[in-house]
């Protein structure tokens, strides 16, 4: 699959906004402890639970709050990333899966999208557990989670410099300490419209 940014403009990958919000004073100081895109990635990936292994819904979405709950769903932790990365100086965006949960519905999964060496490379830092191995290879991809077309999943090919607004509002409906994925949308949304579950 060829990566497709929705710009050329490094730039527009390095910006802070309501989700991507690396002005964070503790967030920034976290990305200078941690100093290079390998160490922040895997402190998002070892240090922030997902919220489904560790049986705690923050419903956290920003990237700020996340770090302040320790845990959040995989688009949560694709946010605080991009933040951490951004604050290094290292352009960072959203790429986006569409899956299957295992009960007949697709589920929209969230990783990022690094640019370094000249080129783009995906992330993924869900968080490890049996059966899942993410890891930092900027040569060979190493995510959590491999497509398989034969099921109806996808890789969207776009990187995209800020979660879609439909996203952001599904994701904002989140319920703390509410279990389940049953908010999140099962392909990505359209600019302005939004999508529902889709059956696999």
């Amino acid at each position: 699959m060829i990566l497709q940014p929705e710009t050329d403009d490094l730039a527009a990958y390095l910006v802070a906004d309501g989700v991507i919000d690396h002005q964070d004073r503790q967030l920034r100081r976290l990305a200078a402890e941690l100093a290079t895109p390998e160490a922040a990635f895997q402190y998002v990936r070892d240090e922030v639970r997902h919220s489904a292994d560790a049986g705690d819904y923050s419903g956290a979405f920003r990237a700020s709050e996340v770090l302040a709950a320790g845990n959040a769903i995989c688009h949560g932790k694709a946010h605080l990333l991009a933040a951490l990365l951004r604050a290094q100086g290292v352009p960072t965006g959203l790429c986006y899966q569409r899956l299957t949960d295992g009960e007949g519905d697709f589920v929209l999964h969230a990783l990022n999208a690094v640019h370094l060496n000249g080129r783009w490379a995906r992330l993924d830092a869900r968080g490890n557990r049996e059966g899942v191995d993410a890891r930092y290879d900027l040569e060979r991809e190493r995510l959590a989670w491999p497509v398989r077309p034969e099921l109806g999943e996808c890789d969207y090919p776009g990187i995209f410099a800020t979660p879609p607004a439909a996203l952001v509002r599904v994701l904002a409906e989140a319920v703390p300490g509410r279990a389940g994925y049953g908010y999140l949308p099962g392909e990505l949304p359209v600019d302005g419209g939004s999508t529902g579950r889709l059956r696999a």
